[in-house]
């Protein structure tokens, strides 16, 4: 379990768990999210928010790790843009310490 701080202060912030981390993995949230100029705000946000809630509707049952997700992270009160950056580089950090799919040990 890690933290994410959501304001400039580091005041406030969300606990991310490796089970929401997975989700983001699973369904590939962040990927293509962030526009050519490169920058994290509140529209980059909103992006994501309606990704997710297309995802939702279009699934005939819902998924409870994507619901959770949703609750504890993407849809918390502190989530600002400099929380889905820091979320983003937490991310970034994780994965790359998740074993590659495929690559045999020999």
């Amino acid at each position: 379990m890690a933290k994410i701080k959501t304001n400039a202060s580091g005041t406030r912030s969300i606990e991310v768990t490796n089970e929401h981390l997975n989700t983001i993995r699973t369904y590939q949230l962040l990927r293509d999210l962030i526009d050519s100029n490169g920058y994290i705000d509140e529209s980059v946000l909103d992006k994501l928010k309606l990704n997710i809630r297309s995802l939702l509707e279009s699934q005939a049952g819902t998924d409870k790790q994507l619901l959770d997700l949703c609750l504890d992270v993407i849809y918390h009160p502190n989530m600002k843009a400099i929380g889905l950056q820091n979320l983003l580089d937490l991310y970034l950090e994780w994965e790359k310490q998740q074993p590659k799919d495929g690559v045999s040990a020999d």
